[in-house]
């Protein structure tokens, strides 16, 4: 397991209200902001900073969920279907996190980013009633999952990037439900993704308990704002940000690999 330097602490704790703030209010897991961060503000190595990520999504997720069950801005058809598919997904996941080399990773993570900002800016969402899904959605809603806990297992991430655009998009979920649901999902597919993870050593459980113990009331208090946020604005903000983070790794990649001498 990777170390941090204890004067680390305060920077795990600001990564962690951040990521907090980030799921509540876009219903992911966090992830998206916390492995560029324990990368480059902590120093962990890539792959153990996407498993420390997908511990730390755990309680910032519970919290966020939170928020959104108490309001009622869950479908639990959608959850079903795509948990089913999301745990197959996170299996797959996390052994290809094993043996793939680093830098693909890092090439999988910012081409997760890019195509995520895209879809969002395209994401009108909201409109088209929930209670439209019915039995015959459920092999549609596994395949989503499935898709979602690869990522999830792979990169680090809740997969809230593939499953709140997919609920807008593919089955007419409103937005605030989408993100409900998609947190209800995270929750178990992060605690399956974090003991195969910690099984093969690619996740430091000390700083994932500090950064997601500091993001769960930041998740809770932004998935309440969220509620009453508007859709558009919200997946701008969302698609701003995946791009910045997206340029910097690239930058930073492009530094890493040039020659020396």
């Amino acid at each position: 397991m990777a170390t941090v330097k204890a004067t680390s602490v305060a920077w795990m704790a600001v990564v962690g209200l951040c990521a907090g703030a980030l799921s509540g209010l876009f219903g992911v897991g966090g992830g998206l902001l916390m492995v560029p961060a324990l990368v480059y503000l902590l120093d962990l190595d890539q792959r153990v900073a996407h498993g420390t990520s997908l511990a730390a999504v755990l309680p910032i997720a519970a919290a966020g969920a939170a928020g959104y069950l108490l309001a009622g801005k869950v479908d639990w058809l959608a959850a079903a279907g795509i948990l089913v598919g999301a745990l197959g997904g996170t299996v797959v996941g996390t052994y290809w996190l094993r043996i793939l080399p680093e830098r693909a990773l890092r090439l999988a993570f910012i081409a997760l980013l890019v195509v995520s900002a895209l879809r969002l800016v395209l994401v009108a969402g909201g409109d088209a009633a929930a209670d439209a899904l019915g039995v015959s959605d459920l092999p549609a809603l596994v395949v989503t999952g499935f898709f979602s806990g690869l990522l999830s297992g792979l990169l680090g991430v809740g997969g809230g990037v593939v499953m709140v655009p997919a609920m807008i998009v593919l089955f007419g979920i409103p937005t605030p439900t989408a993100k409900g649901t998609s947190l209800v999902v995270i929750v178990p597919t992060s605690v399956l993704g974090t003991i195969r993870n910690v099984h093969n050593g690619n996740a430091d459980l000390a700083v994932a308990l500090v950064v997601g113990l500091s993001g769960m009331a930041a998740g809770y208090a932004a998935s309440l704002v969220s509620l009453g946020l508007d859709d558009r604005l919200s997946n701008s903000l969302l698609a701003a940000l995946l791009t910045a983070v997206a340029l910097r790794m690239a930058a930073t990649g492009r530094r890493d690999n040039a020659p020396t001498g």
